[in-house]
């Protein structure tokens, strides 16, 4: 019997990690633990760290303090759906088949999941020896064949299918435990506090005998509305309930970051802090142009931190372009596990960076989409807006009345400086043809690999809808 692409690549990558596993236990190596806290629309000026005038978030802070804080964190998504993608798989939401967001109550999504043909972030670290939790929001297609926590690599999941709002079905307010429903009618304001309390409870058992290396994603719904945060922190920030979340995410954070400690695994885990996109206007991009659903840079700009005790320097504050795609390529190195060979992983081992040892992005270029529309072009500082239509648009932009989504309907080419005009409000196209014409040159390459509204790219999956940019 043929056995599922999937499996097959498991299977390989397995004997793969049975070499480098033996090459790392021959030299003492520890592999290490994985965190990952993934707001949800928290934007790049949101929090005390990043913003003197943002929510004050002491652990996030001392998280940043004692570790690196990056300023120019990429993520290639400016909504939740193609975010969570890209990070599971170190891929562009055009690569992984995955660009636009679903709605679990609209029939043209029934179908619309996560490939099971990619491999994911658990399932390459499984053959490590590797146990993974996910709780959360999923937002990848939980009822779609192939596309569940537990099918893309997850040991144990608790969570709902998607975002907590009743235009997202029926099932929009049940918390799984995997495949089982473990409650009907959860509020909103519970979810936090459940989800914390697993990962404490999955964490302290590795202070109780089990010592398997593990990775955690915490995919919060905080601050995506309903702004609902639990009794004990409405009215506790000078940000109505918007801050009050933030707070509660942020206490959420020190929980975690405490049952690291009692478990004794502060010095061998690695936490991530990030956010999926830029926020809705109840939030702060920073000083950036736009937000979420937008490729202006507050859409795709977001808190980066990185800490590790003992191995990434405490105190750093970095301007080195990185992606969440990185993630991917950074723990499969640091768990001695080979990347898969068949399949383009866009991100990169980013470790040297996170270690003070390097200065130079290994992103040479960044792709702006919106949905499955091609917009933007990055080279460095350089940042190319390309002409589009509300035709072309993602159903959640078409309107050219909310200037707040960036550029609903352009023209012509517009190029900014993001070194000396990260509000993109300056253009100078004009004043630099030759980069002009360099960067339309990489987009027209990057169309052809990837896609666009009416092409098919030579690397893209194909995308499980009719008419994805439509509603």
């Amino acid at each position: 019997m043929d056995l599922p692409l999937r499996w097959t690549a498991l299977i390989a990558i397995a004997a793969l990690v049975g070499i480098a596993g033996r090459q790392s236990v021959a030299v003492g190596a520890q592999r290490p633990n994985f965190v990952v806290i993934f707001a949800d629309d928290l934007g790049f000026g949101d929090i005390s760290c990043y913003s003197p005038t943002g929510v004050a978030t002491p652990h996030l802070d001392a998280l940043a303090a004692e570790g690196f804080r990056s300023t120019d964190f990429f993520v290639p998504a400016n909504v939740c759906s193609p975010s969570r993608a890209a990070l599971l798989t170190g891929r562009y939401p055009m690569r992984c088949g995955m660009p636009v967001a679903r709605n679990e109550n609209v029939e043209k999504y029934k179908d619309y999941g996560f490939a099971s043909e990619e491999l994911t972030i658990p399932e390459l670290l499984r053959p490590a020896g590797y146990r993974s939790l996910m709780v959360g929001k999923w937002h990848l297609g939980m009822d779609v064949d192939g596309s569940h926590p537990l099918d893309a690599g997850f040991d144990e999941h608790l969570g709902i299918p998607s975002n907590y709002e009743p235009k997202r079905g029926a099932n929009y307010n049940t918390l799984y435990r995997g495949w089982d429903i473990e409650q009907e009618s959860i509020r909103c304001q519970d979810l936090t506090r459940r989800y914390t309390d697993e990962v404490v409870d999955f964490i302290g058992r590795h202070k109780e005998g089990d010592r398997s290396p593990f990775f955690v994603f915490v995919s919060h719904h905080i601050v995506h509305s309903p702004l609902l945060p639990s009794e004990p922190f409405v009215g506790t920030s000078k940000h109505g309930k918007y801050g009050d979340f933030i707070k509660e995410l942020d206490h959420s954070t020190g929980r975690i970051l405490k049952a690291i400690r009692d478990a004794g695994l502060d010095d061998n885990t690695l936490v991530v802090f990030t956010s999926d996109n830029g926020p809705t206007r109840a939030g702060s991009t920073g000083g950036l142009a736009g937000g979420k659903y937008c490729t202006m840079e507050g859409g795709h700009r977001v808190p980066g931190i990185f800490r590790w005790p003992g191995k990434i320097p405490a105190g750093q504050v970095s301007d080195v372009t990185l992606t969440s795609m990185d993630l991917l390529p950074l723990f499969c190195a640091l768990a001695g596990v080979e990347l898969p060979a068949d399949r383009k992983i866009d991100g990169k081992n980013i470790f040297p960076i996170l270690q003070g040892q390097g200065i130079e992005t290994p992103h040479k270029r960044l792709y702006y989409y919106n949905g499955t529309n091609l917009q933007a072009v990055r080279e460095g500082d350089w940042k190319l807006h390309l002409p589009r239509t509300p035709d072309d648009q993602p159903f959640w932009s078409k309107d050219p009345r909310q200037k707040w989504k960036g550029f609903v309907r352009l023209n012509e080419f517009r190029l900014y400086n993001l070194a000396s005009d990260r509000g993109e409000k300056r253009d100078i196209a004009d004043r630099y043809p030759d980069i002009v014409a360099r960067l339309k040159q990489r987009a027209e390459s990057i169309r052809e690999e990837l896609g666009d509204v009416s092409v098919t790219g030579s690397d893209q999956r194909r995308i499980n809808l009719v008419d994805p940019q439509e509603r």
